[in-house]
């Protein structure tokens, strides 16, 4: 139930942050589209303006309205589109003529339904001038403007402003931010679902590591507390009867030997399992020649199966050198061939083959032993694991050298897989890279 609520705080802080990143990302796309759409849509207005200005600025320098300037070096060619805009200004530009006093000069230009309807109650403000700005006349109508000053001295004309209507822009604008805020209600619901999703991907593998390591912890503890418990029994018995000889406490003695070395290589297994989880281990790369290797590490237990009448037998036919590991490779090994002999009785048969496949090398460890269970096969490789407690603990194995050859052959860049023979027993099936 803790867990539970652990795990639960640690989705919705995931899912929070998802949210928020998605958020503030669709945020930051928002502006910068409507800022965008919102510069490109009043460009030409201001375009307008800004030619409309040095028209005006250059019939008061003496140049004739009429008169096609030529572009230098280039003859009377045609006038450029910029020309043509500044001799022939867009009929929706409003001249607006001021005084120094902030009184409209030209009434009967503007027209007197405009002015009448409009501009009785406009004041002139000053704070931006040479600016495009933005402004509406009765809350309704938006205009871009450009107000200067009048650098004629012969008139009573103190400023000239430059109106240009952009409602038909402003609709555009509007529409898109309605457009904007459903799509951000939309995008919020989605973002949700999404975060939720994604969180919820994101604590499976924590929860799965969680749960694993419960499992190791207990387990551990639980293979630890068993040989630490008879030796501390066997002690006990020793300590009551100080005058008894070493002959007559031998099989105490034998006993508690045995949980020790069997307590000392659990915690080494342990160890090399931390260190492979912390990545701590590094392998000691060199050139190994594969058969000679195999034969050399093989040659021991072909003399323990003959004693126990088992078959061994090898079939070598990869005489190449390899980069790896000599120590781990020889662990891995070592691993395989204990559980061979372990789990085949009298007359089965231990195999061990080798030959190139795809340009790899391949290795298969073969028995005739009592086998694995096909349903079990999956789980052979997780820490722990025995498919018979029972009849494990009497091997000695606490369920860790599968894992820990695993690890080996991962390390290497390999893969290893069992199989179920024909006939009797398992192959173990090891690939290395040449």
């Amino acid at each position: 139930m803790f867990n539970k609520t652990i795990f639960r705080k640690q989705q919705l802080k995931f899912m929070l942050l998802n949210l928020l990143a998605f958020t503030v990302i669709f945020t930051i796309f928002s502006f910068i589209i409507f800022g965008q759409v919102q510069r490109t849509l009043y460009s030409h207005a201001d375009e307008e303006l800004q030619l409309f200005k040095e028209r005006l600025t250059d019939n008061v320098n003496g140049i004739e309205g009429d008169e096609i300037r030529p572009m230098p070096g280039k003859g009377n060619q045609d006038p450029s589109p910029i020309d043509k805009k500044r001799e022939n200004p867009n009929p929706r530009i409003v001249v607006i003529q001021w005084d120094s006093t902030g009184s409209i000069l030209n009434e009967g230009e503007i027209g007197s339904l405009f002015y009448e309807n409009y501009l009785t109650n406009y004041q002139l403000d000053k704070t931006k001038l040479d600016e495009i700005t933005m402004t509406s006349i009765d809350d309704l109508y938006h205009f871009r403007y450009l107000l200067f000053e009048d650098t004629n001295d012969q008139n009573e004309i103190a400023y000239i402003q430059l109106l240009i209507n952009v409602d038909a822009e402003q609709t555009i604008i509007s529409n898109f931010i309605k457009l904007v805020t459903i799509c951000s209600v939309i995008f919020i619901i989605l973002s949700i679902s999404a975060s939720f999703i994604l969180s919820k991907k994101m604590m499976k593998p924590i929860i799965q590591s969680w749960n694993k390591q419960a499992e190791f912890v207990e387990n551990a503890s639980h293979e630890l507390r068993t040989p630490l418990t008879i030796i501390q029994n066997k002690l006990e018995l020793l300590l009551r009867a100080p005058q008894e000889r070493i002959a007559d406490k031998f099989e105490n003695i034998a006993l508690s030997l045995s949980e020790t070395r069997r307590l000392s290589k659990l915690t080494s297994d342990l160890l090399t399992l931390a260190r492979a989880d912390s990545a701590e281990t590094e392998l000691n790369m060199k050139s190994i020649e594969f058969d000679a290797f195999v034969q050399e590490v093989c040659a021991p237990y072909q003399e323990i199966a003959e004693s126990q009448d088992k078959h061994f037998w090898l079939n070598l036919k990869c005489p190449i050198t390899i980069n790896a590991d000599e120590t781990r490779l020889h662990q891995l090994f070592v691993i395989l061939l204990d559980n061979a002999l372990k789990y085949t009785g009298e007359n089965d048969g231990i195999g061990v083959k080798t030959y190139l496949e795809d340009q790899r090398i391949v290795l298969e460890m073969s028995d005739t032993g009592i086998g694995i269970k096909e349903e079990n096969m999956q789980y052979i490789f997780e820490r722990f694991y025995r498919e018979d407690r029972a009849r494990s603990r009497e091997t000695g194995g606490v369920g860790l050298g599968l894992s820990i050859a695993s690890w080996i052959v991962e390390k290497h860049g390999g893969t290893i897989k069992v199989r179920k023979n024909q006939n009797k027993g398992t192959t173990f099936i090891i690939k290395l890279p040449k």
